[in-house]
């Protein structure tokens, strides 16, 4: 008789042992899975990083298209001009002095 008293508390040791074993792979694939909340917050910190870098590069997006703009035929900057020659061709005037 004690045979039978024995088996159904293996059942539900073994009940138990799945179930925490079900309920451990769960819980760690909830915080270190692939959609877990640590990956989350790697992701909203590289979002916020790209956002900034966008903002970084639209703004010099914007000035060379300002600068684009004033040396077309429609807005010819002089000065921009000038410069533009001196800094890519090494242009200088006849009177003025170089120093390097």
């Amino acid at each position: 008789m004690s045979n039978r008293k024995a088996s159904p508390a293996i059942g539900v040791l073994i009940f138990f042992a799945v179930a925490l074993s079900l309920s451990s792979y769960f819980i760690f694939a909830a915080v270190q899975g692939d959609y877990g909340l640590f990956r989350r917050a790697e992701i909203a910190t590289e979002a916020a990083r790209l956002e900034v870098e966008l903002a970084r590069l639209s703004a010099d997006v914007k000035r060379m298209e300002n600068l684009t703009h004033r040396l077309s035929d429609e807005a010819l900057d002089l000065d921009l001009l000038d410069q533009q020659a001196r800094d890519v061709l090494g242009l200088v005037r006849t009177d003025e002095i170089v120093v390097h």
